[in-house]
């Protein structure tokens, strides 16, 4: 009897770099757009199976570009991969934070039991965006703002519940800024919650 091994274990390596980098944000190692869509689809599947809420938040970054334009790109990075640690800081393991592109993240909720909860998970995440960010001898200051949506109340389909959250964080940036907005059956109709 003859035996032929192989090691494999560089192919292996080089797969599994290869799903990062097509799934995964390089700067932050959040899940990239692809990776979050692909997680919001399955989770809205057990929702729907279960007769369970999901969550969306939209969140954008205010004051951003003028860190990149003042400091350059290399402080903005910095930032945002601060932001990126801050945001998962404030949700559960089961929970999802996604950069899907320049200053916007989004996050997933899946097994969303209640408003409460859901506010209370969005407010801690802008109070978080508005502490002073340290980057060498850099003190810098930014805020956000945050549109919330709920499977199925505000869309009963990915792209549906995402213009929903997207629509509420609108409407947080023409309310003032760092605050969370709820959408609502109208757009004009969205709650929000101004920074305390």
């Amino acid at each position: 009897m003859i035996g032929i091994g192989r090691d494999i274990s560089k192919r292996k390596a080089n797969e599994a770099r290869i799903f990062r980098l097509a799934h995964f944000d390089s700067l932050t190692d959040l899940p990239n757009r692809s990776l979050f869509s692909d997680r919001l689809q399955q989770a809205l599947q057990m929702a729907q199976r279960n007769h369970e809420q999901v969550t969306l938040m939209c969140v954008d970054l205010d004051r951003f570009k003028p860190i990149n334009d003042t400091w350059g790109h290399a402080v903005g990075d910095e930032v945002l991969k601060q932001v990126a640690q801050r945001m998962v800081s404030c949700v559960r393991a089961s929970d999802t934070v996604g950069r899907i592109g320049g200053d916007e993240f989004v996050v997933l909720l899946p097994e969303s039991h209640n408003a409460e909860e859901i506010l209370r998970v969005a407010e801690k995440i802008r109070a978080s965006l508005a502490e002073d960010f340290i980057v060498g001898d850099l003190r810098l200051s930014i805020s956000s703002c945050i549109g919330v949506a709920i499977y199925p109340e505000h869309g009963s389909d990915p792209t549906t519940l995402a213009r929903s959250a997207d629509q509420a964080m609108y409407v947080a940036k023409e309310t003032g800024r760092n605050r969370v907005c709820v959408f609502g059956q109208d757009y004009s109709e969205s709650a929000c919650l101004p920074e305390n």
